[in-house]
């Protein structure tokens, strides 16, 4: 997420540079021809290149429509799991009776759960970090300004990360698995109803925290959507071909508007054509840039924040003594 006021003009050049040369090396070539070699017959009437514009600026528009309807949602369901990791927490500590752990390195099964908690959300961002061949990091541009911030989930180790709230038994047994979410909720379950039997844990209680891991297995599945299923890939293809052909096509229709001007005019093709092509290419990007939110991009939901800002809350809330610092933004970029 970009935590500035907004991105320099220079950050947006260098990042489409590669379509700003392109773009102008599609518009000095024709004009070339017709000014220099006299092909006046690579001339086309603007109304049709027109119309395709038109066509492509709807495209373009409901692609980023689309795109920011993802990210939004990805929001939406990170700031539930924030909502409801507190809530369970609050009742984890006030209900729960201060119960022996089932593992070492433990104080009690409050502080099992909870950990156990901050675990799931460690394997839950791991697991959205890993790499979909339909994404859009491994791209020159994207590779080239990731380098001005850090991925922490491609830096450390998930077995490194899970060894801070997990027991080693839990750890190994989380690892063997390939959901590894999925089976720490399963856990967490396990856990509450053998502190159900065991007389720690009332039964209405119980009912209440039952419905709080259901509900994290939902924003589970909702972030797994999200990761799994991209945006559709006609839509995507078909708005690609849209704005490449609509920006090789500018630089033919003004050829005449421009020679009208007399003189030398007719080489303002070639600026004006690349300004208008960059606009439409430069759209585009910016709606590529949200169709998947936790791939690691700059424009990104900041799960690797909102799991420390729920991590700060819940050690707190533990009244722990190690509190970990809130993340800050490296270069504007907040992961």
């Amino acid at each position: 997420m970009h935590a500035g006021r907004h991105f320099t003009l220079t950050e947006v050049l260098v990042w489409t540079r590669r379509q700003i040369f392109m773009v102008l090396i599609l518009a000095l070539v024709p004009t070339a021809l017709y000014a220099g070699l006299g092909w006046h017959w690579l001339a086309l009437p603007w109304v049709p290149i027109a119309l395709v514009g038109t066509a492509t600026a709807f495209v373009v528009g409901f692609k980023n429509n689309a795109t920011y309807s993802r990210l939004w949602e990805a929001r939406q369901v990170w700031g539930s799991i924030v909502n409801t990791s507190r809530a369970l927490a609050v009742i984890v500590r006030d209900c729960v009776d201060d119960a022996p752990a089932n593992g070492p390195g433990f104080l009690n099964a409050r502080e099992q759960l909870v950990h156990r908690h901050l675990a799931w959300l460690t394997a839950l961002r791991y697991q959205l970090r890993e790499p979909r061949v339909w994404e859009n990091m491994n791209q020159p541009a994207n590779v080239e300004y990731s380098r001005k911030y850090h991925i922490a989930e491609r830096e450390t180790t998930l077995a490194d990360e899970l060894s801070r709230y997990l027991s080693p038994a839990d750890a190994a047994y989380v690892l063997s698995k390939k959901n590894r979410a999925t089976h720490l909720l399963a856990l967490q379950s396990k856990q509450l109803k053998e502190l159900l039997d065991a007389g720690h844990l009332d039964r209405l209680l119980h009912l209440q925290l039952v419905p709080l891991v259901v509900d994290l297995y939902d924003q589970l599945g909702k972030c797994e959507r999200l990761k799994n299923f991209p945006y559709p890939r006609q839509f995507a293809t078909i708005n690609l071909f849209f704005v490449r052909l609509f920006a090789g096509l500018v630089p033919f229709g003004l050829l005449q508007e421009f020679e009208k001007l007399g003189g030398y005019a007719v080489w303002l093709t070639v600026p004006f054509s690349a300004l208008v092509a960059w606009i439409f290419l430069a759209m585009e990007r910016a709606g590529e840039t949200a169709e998947n939110p936790f791939e690691g991009g700059p424009n990104d939901v900041p799960i690797t924040a909102l799991a420390r800002t729920i991590e700060i809350d819940l050690r707190e809330l533990l009244d722990e003594p190690e509190i970990p610092a809130a993340l800050q933004p490296v270069n504007n970029i907040l992961l």
